[in-house]
């Protein structure tokens, strides 16, 4: 008996030590781990082409030598930036501001050639003035005789006259008509004078034209040992250094000036995205001027603070690419860009209205695959593979595996798997860009 009651002591006993230890284990349970959780939404999302461009200056001048000669001095060094109007080379001007004072002094010879030529023609004008005066004179004379000849001839006739006065008169009357023929040729003489004069005048005058073009020539020939930068830009590498002989028998390249602001960028797309590109822009002008919605990423991967305007597109599909040229113009004051960069750009084609987006951070990727850790609505969580659409700055487009109004995992990834009870805490979905 005494055996049977100490035995049911000991179970007794057994039993409430375990009773204890199952109190201590329930009060020892771990409390479910919090992590960070956003509801999944629907938004109007950006949609992007992504391109590879080449900036190309928008004007690119090559400076050539446009006389023959030495070059005296470089003043522009190389990659200098420059203003329209500055001096950059010198060619010696030597040889060409001798050949200036020679069509100088040719002018001024025939010039004064010219003024004699004029005064001739006045001396031969007066010549012929005199001529016909005295043709006009004698003309009077030769009447008169004729008629004294007539009235002695009745006379002599008539024997009322000697034929000694007789023959006296029409001696005169015949000496002045001699004398009138005489006068007619000095008239015709001075004529053809005054013609020939006034010809002279006219070499002269096509003889100073000559020389003063010859002279215009020469100044400008001058003119161009001083060679200018057509545009504002950049100087590249000068082609040719001090001393060299530049222009014979062709004008020799000298420099290349590009302009740096504004900058183009040349790229392709599709036929069909370019559809997009064109009615987006012509959309994104009637809706806010100026916006554009075309940005560049600088080769080192950073973003250029200026957005891009769409200002030429070709006007036919190349078809052995099936893609059309698009040019973009960029602002750059800093003069980041340089003309053969090649950027990454990316184009606004469209906005896609109830999109699926989940933060970047919730999203898991291995082996080709993404999946991301829902919270279920009993709280435990739940592992979903989904099928991806295009980011969205911190965004991420969901085609399929989660559906509106789930909550999915931001922050404490590393600390929870599937089936495990959480304690979410709900945080608001970052904006998407440009809204």
């Amino acid at each position: 008996m005494k055996r049977r009651l100490a035995s049911a002591a000991l179970i007794v006993l057994l039993l409430g030590l375990a009773a204890c230890n199952r109190s201590a284990e329930v009060r020892a349970a771990p409390k479910p781990p919090s992590v960070t959780v956003v509801a999944v939404v629907q938004r109007s999302v950006p949609v992007y082409g992504q391109y590879v461009g080449q900036t190309e200056a928008v004007r690119t001048v090559e400076v050539r030598a446009r006389v023959e000669g030495f070059i005296e001095r470089q003043v522009a060094p190389d990659g200098a930036n420059v203003k329209a109007g500055d001096l950059l080379f010198t060619i010696d001007p030597r040889p060409l501001e001798a050949a200036l004072r020679q069509a100088e002094a040719s002018v001024a010879r025939d010039t004064a050639a010219l003024h004699q030529a004029e005064a001739a023609v006045t001396q031969r004008e007066a010549d012929v003035r005199q001529a016909q005066a005295n043709l006009d004179r004698d003309l009077a004379q030769v009447d008169n005789a004729r008629t004294q000849e007539g009235r002695y001839r009745k006379l002599f006739q008539q024997e009322l006259v000697a034929k000694e006065q007789y023959d006296q008169v029409r001696t005169n009357m015949t000496a002045l008509e001699a004398t009138v023929q005489a006068d007619r040729a000095a008239l015709e003489n001075a004529g053809a004078a005054l013609a020939a004069s006034r010809a002279a005048i006219d070499n002269a005058r096509a003889a100073v034209r000559a020389d003063e073009a010859a002279a215009d020539s020469a100044r400008l020939q001058l003119g161009y040992t001083s060679i200018k930068s057509p545009l504002d830009g950049r100087m590249g590498r000068a082609e040719v250094r001090v001393g060299a002989l530049v222009g014979k028998g062709d004008a020799t390249l000298l420099a290349t000036v590009s302009t740096l602001d504004p900058m183009y960028v040349s790229f392709s797309v599709s036929e069909r995205e370019a559809l997009s590109v064109w009615n987006r822009r012509r959309a994104e002008m009637q809706a806010k001027p100026g916006s554009s919605g075309i940005t560049i990423t600088l080769p080192d991967d950073s973003p250029y603070a200026h957005d891009g305007r769409l200002d030429f597109v070709d006007r036919a599909v190349d078809p052995r690419t099936g893609t059309l040229a698009m040019r973009a113009a960029f602002q750059n004051p800093a003069g980041l860009l340089q003309p053969g960069q090649y950027v990454r750009l990316r184009v606004l084609l469209s906005e896609r209205p109830n999109a699926i987006v989940v933060p970047q951070a919730a999203i898991q990727e291995s082996q080709g695959s993404a999946s991301l850790f829902v919270i279920a609505p009993d709280q435990t969580v739940q592992v979903r593979t989904v099928l991806l659409g295009t980011r969205v700055g911190p965004l991420w487009v969901v085609e399929d595996g989660v559906k509106p109004g789930e909550h999915v995992v931001v922050k404490g990834l590393q600390q929870i798997r599937a089936g495990m009870r959480v304690e979410p805490i709900l945080e608001m979905l970052p904006p998407t860009p440009g809204s």
